[in-house]
């Protein structure tokens, strides 16, 4: 080998070892996995964006190199997965029809907006951003990683095939009662539904059957659908009252739809169908219960009811009607109308994961999965505990103690306005 191939071989090694950091440890939190008990003074070691370790401090290694970090008296809980949220000034389906499947909202969301650095401020590591629920349905959602990026595509999560992953947003309900082409009676809105995967069911065969020449001619909203029926595309739902909620449950057993129930706002009073139909619920946690018609049942105890039926649930902000430095709190009142700690916890995080396909890869402290997480200032149910920082795939994206940062967790000039944001800084003391 030539001095000349050596050098650039050695140059070439150099390089590699620069662009990959060295591990880093963080050593005296008390950690809660979400998949064991929690460990009062442990060791998480991270190294190329994932879980290394985890376990107590006086057994877990440490790799050569690493970085060591006492964060002491902190905690360290799994990033939170908000699995219905609006950030990013998102929009979904315009007014011209009621069922809008080729819409995808990855076209119309501002991941420069304030409201992302927010979310990250409040632990939040994952989101499923949705269209609103004014359609009964109104487009493909899109899942997203709270990384430090500019672009969408920067911050996309990919399934194991390469395809952007997301769902699909449906409502029933009040909502999209309106003035035609939309619907204006419950009846009316199954039925369009129902309308709907029946000309995609047989778009379906039609694809299938016909001779490659005489295929119909592609149709991207029955293909969306068609994701939806093969169990593809999770479809998130949108309902509130009683009845709403078993004309989803029925409308997924005609079709054989992967359905995630959104809101709930009356699943105490039919935890037990919930449960039975296998079907998981995402609940929103209000403060103060009420507002609209529909929503007048919502209880907290919802939350504890599904479970001792043994119905699947979790949590989600659908921002901004919580505000997601808030969501820690969903967690907290639930526990304080009787639902279980350990149930509570994993609402935010592992369940709240499994409910987007993304459970083998987020929601626990576990060796191999991606390192988000969020340190503490003190118990996660507690009203006056801080997130400290928020971690993405081993990368600080929130850091209570840099003022730029702390400006989204406490508010002032500038954390509202993307504009404010990027162009005008200030003391701590003037925000």
């Amino acid at each position: 080998m030539s001095l000349v191939v050596l050098a650039l071989v050695v140059a070439a090694f150099q390089e590699g070892a620069a662009a990959s950091p060295a591990p880093l440890a963080l050593v005296g939190a008390r950690l809660i996995p979400l998949v064991g008990p929690e460990i009062a003074s442990g060791t998480l070691v991270i190294d190329g964006g994932v879980i290394a370790h985890v376990g107590p401090l006086d057994s877990t290694p440490i790799p050569a190199g690493a970085v060591i970090r006492d964060v002491s008296g902190m905690v360290i809980l799994p990033g939170l997965v908000d699995t219905h949220s609006h950030i990013g000034e998102v929009e979904g389906g315009d007014s011209s029809s009621p069922i809008q499947p080729a819409v995808r909202v990855l076209d119309s969301i501002d991941v420069r907006d304030p409201s992302f650095q927010r979310a990250r401020a409040g632990g939040i590591t994952t989101v499923n951003i949705m269209p609103g629920s004014g359609h009964l349905l109104s487009g493909q959602t899109i899942y997203l990683k709270l990384r430090a990026g500019d672009t969408i595509e920067e911050l996309a999560i990919r399934t194991k095939e390469g395809a952007l992953a997301g769902g699909m947003k449906m409502a029933n309900g009040t909502n999209s009662r309106r003035d035609p082409p939309f619907p204006g009676t419950r009846a009316k809105s199954a039925a369009l539904v129902r309308e709907r995967f029946i000309a995609a069911q047989e778009y379906a065969r039609k694809m299938q059957d016909a001779d490659p020449e005489k295929r119909p001619a592609r149709d991207l909203a029955l293909e969306a659908l068609g994701e939806c029926l093969s169990g593809e595309r999770i479809v998130h739902h949108h309902t509130h009252r009683h009845d709403d909620i078993l004309t989803v449950l029925r409308l997924r057993e005609e079709f054989g739809l992967r359905v995630v129930l959104h809101h709930v706002s009356d699943a105490w009073k039919v935890a037990d169908e919930i449960a039975a139909a296998g079907v998981p619920s995402s609940l929103i946690m209000i403060d103060s219960p009420g507002g609209k018609l529909e929503a007048m049942g919502l209880r907290w105890e919802s939350a504890r009811v599904l479970a001792e039926a043994g119905g699947k649930l979790c949590f989600h902000t659908d921002d901004g009607i919580t505000d997601s430095r808030l969501f820690l709190r969903s967690a907290a009142l639930a526990a304080r109308a009787g639902l279980a700690r350990e149930t509570a916890l994993a609402a935010l995080t592992l369940e709240a994961a499994r409910m987007l396909d993304l459970g083998e890869r987020c929601g626990s402290l576990e060796v191999g999965k991606d390192a988000d997480f969020v340190l503490l200032s003190g118990d996660p149910l507690s009203l006056y505990t801080q997130v400290q920082e928020t971690w993405v795939e081993g990368k600080r994206v929130f850091d209570r103690a840099d003022p730029a940062d702390r400006l989204f967790a406490v508010g002032g000039p500038g954390a509202g306005s993307r504009f404010l944001s990027e162009c005008c800084g200030g003391d701590e003391e003037d925000q």
